[in-house]
């Protein structure tokens, strides 16, 4: 790979190359020009003494040009120099000796030599100059060679102004290139200290909103706790997160994610004082740090107004962005008396607001920190849970309520942590799901699942289907269709004995990524029913619009259906809505016969829950199962459970 500092090396060094060609180029033109004029001077005047040095000199000259124009610069500008000098030193000699005109051109060769000639050329010269001097000085003082002493004539004066004009075209051009040069120096100079001053601003500021980075927010934090502690007083440092913001990104594209991202940024500055610091941390992450506050009620108030400045919809590009934010609030000096610390518990209480909803304001307290504490921990056992075969799968039976025959099972998902024992899973699959560890997670059980009813439905049990709930980030993540089909082919198992229990949030979204898929899943053969009806949404057009199989009313209303009668008149609606639309409708956590004779009354079809079984191991799901196929005949009722100390209740 090449190094582009070498290339513009290499370009600044063949421009000076050039420039300094074109200058000797100019300056052996006018010597040669000027040793013409000189020589016709004298050859008007019948002087042909000079004629000695002047064609000797033209013909050197010339050479000084082929040089140069066959790219050997420092041959060209020897030869003038040289030429230049012995030139001027045989003038001298043979004409007026120290007083000769041509005395003037050394301190323009001189300066030549010290600009476009290297050092030692230099000192040559000058040592050659003085040597020539000292000669002709001491010839003149002992008799041994005695100049004359000039007359003054029209070509000695104009011999004179053609010397002093050639050393005042060499100085003016010698000058000319320092003002260039020095110009250059203070341009570059100037370019320096605003890169250096870029370099420094970007080292403290966010590139994209152009606000303090966490770098300058240290700092700034720091200083706002030494006033506060000055003056008796608290600061605050507020973290903010915008609520949803990968949404943004996914349907308007990054560009106007950044876009909101600026806007976000100024609307915030809006809203604290001159003395306060709102900074960009990272992502959709902001840091409002607040010094000089009297009590918690003050931050408050600013918090509650940051949130109001989100809420009014933003334009990007033609479109109105509407969004909001989770903020949590950390105090000096009650929750602690450095900035990275105070981070720490800032950013906890910001998920206590997204876990209270969102668009919320949560101030940190000590408990957060442990149940965060908590989570770090079970994430860290996740990680290492399916390689370790912690995780293994219950399996609560199904049943048709009018016949009593077991139709199939749920599996549900257990996790044996080697520390802290039984984890439920109302406990980590809300941590698996922020963590995105519930995509391997889910996969797994899937592949489980279905393992584990085929091997049954081979040893005669029966078409049993197996009932297995999906996480919404599984569709969003684009993974759960190649982990069915896998599966599927896995086990051998028909995919009509796979039934998806599927979230209302997950069909409220209603994209067309994901009808297709369910589309393309229900073309396999796949079932999907309801989790949880009533819930929820409870949102009748879905129910057509995804081709939904099953209802599974959610247990707490089962468990009061006797005893209150909104729940029952719940229970009753769901149950005629779902027969009107040809659907079949699961009652879970069906505990008592009661409960199991209002629900035959109400014409609910299926149910589950501890009237028959808990949720089982697999090897005593299968002895209950296989009790149960020989009784297929018998009507059901509360037969005894083998109930041992694995039985888990959901």
């Amino acid at each position: 790979m090449k190094d582009p500092g070498r290339k513009t090396d290499a370009n600044v060094d063949f421009i000076a190359s050039r420039h300094k060609s074109r200058r000797l180029l100019q300056v052996i033109v006018a010597t040669m020009i000027g040793l013409a004029i000189s020589a016709t001077i004298n050859l008007v005047d019948g002087d042909w003494t000079n004629l000695n040095v002047h064609v000797p000199a033209q013909i050197a000259l010339l050479g000084a040009l082929w040089a140069l124009r066959k790219a050997r610069f420092e041959l060209a500008n020897t030869v003038l120099l040289v030429t230049g000098t012995v030139s001027i030193s045989v003038l001298v000699w043979q004409n007026s000796g120290l007083r000769d005109p041509a005395m003037l051109a050394y301190p323009a060769i001189l300066v030549f030599a010290s600009t476009m000639g290297g050092r030692r050329l230099f000192l040559s010269l000058f040592a050659m100059i003085l040597l020539v001097v000292a000669f002709i000085g001491v010839s003149n003082l002992q008799g041994w060679h005695v100049n004359a002493v000039p007359t003054h004539t029209l070509g000695s004066m104009m011999n004179v102004g053609i010397v002093l004009s050639l050393t005042a075209f060499l100085i003016w051009l010698t000058a000319g290139d320092l003002r260039a040069a020095l110009a250059e120096l203070r341009a570059e100079n100037e370019r320096v200290r605003l890169s250096q001053a870029r370099i420094e601003f970007l080292a403290t500021h966010d590139s994209l909103t152009g606000l303090p980075n966490r770098v300058l927010a240290r700092d700034r934090f720091s200083h706002a706790i030494a006033l506060a502690r000055r003056h008796r007083t608290m600061a605050a440092l507020v973290f903010l997160d915008l609520d949803n913001f990968k949404n943004v990104n996914d349907s308007l594209g990054h560009p106007r994610g950044d876009e909101l991202l600026r806007a976000v940024g100024d609307r915030l500055s809006k809203v604290v004082r001159d003395s306060d610091t709102v900074c960009r941390q990272g992502g959709d992450e902001f840091l409002i740090l607040l010094g000089d506050v009297r009590d918690r009620s003050d931050v408050a108030e600013i918090g509650v107004k940051l949130l109001e400045q989100l809420s009014a919809p933003f334009p990007l590009d033609g479109l109105a962005v509407s969004t909001s934010g989770s903020i949590g609030i950390a105090m000096y000096p009650e929750d602690g008396a450095d900035f990275d610390e105070l981070l720490k518990k800032a950013d906890i209480a910001m998920y206590g607001a997204k876990n209270a909803g969102r668009n919320a304001v949560r101030f940190f307290a000590n408990e957060m920190n442990s149940s965060v504490l908590e989570d770090v921990h079970l994430i860290s056992g996740l990680r290492t849970a399916l390689a370790r075969g912690e995780f293994m799968l219950y399996y609560q039976p199904q049943f048709d309520l009018a016949s009593g025959r077991i139709i199939g099972a749920e599996a549900l998902l257990r996790w044996r942590h080697p520390e802290l024992g039984l984890v439920l899973p109302s406990r980590f699959i809300a941590i698996a799901e922020q963590s995105g560890l519930i995509i391997e997670i889910g996969a797994w059980v899937l592949k489980e699942a279905c393992r584990q009813m085929q091997l049954w439905r081979s040893t005669g049990l029966g078409d049993l289907k197996i009932s297995v709930n999906v996480s919404p980030l599984q569709f969003q993540r684009d993974v759960i269709e190649t982990d069915i089909i896998n599966a599927l082919d896995a086990s051998g198992l028909p995919a009509s004995a796979l039934e998806l229990e599927l979230t209302e949030s997950l069909l409220i979204q209603d994209s067309s990524t994901i009808s297709a898929l369910l589309h393309r899943l229900r073309g396999l053969g796949v079932s999907f029913s309801i989790d949880d009806f009533g819930m929820g949404y409870s949102n009748l057009g879905y129910l057509k619009r995804f081709e939904v199989s099953r209802l599974k009313i959610d247990q707490s209303f089962i468990r009061r259906l006797t005893d209150d009668k909104h729940d029952e008149a719940i229970v009753r609606a769901i149950i005629q809505m779902t027969t009107s639309l040809q659907l079949v409708t699961i009652a879970e956590g069906v505990e008592g016969e009661s409960t199991l004779a209002r629900l035959v009354e109400l014409g609910c079809h299926e149910g589950q829950g501890l009237h028959w079984a808990p949720a089982l191991p697999s090897e005593e799901f299968l002895e209950f199962a296989t009790k149960r196929w020989s009784m297929s005949g018998i009507p059901s009722g509360p037969e005894a459970v083998a109930t041992g100390p694995e039985a888990i209740v959901r």
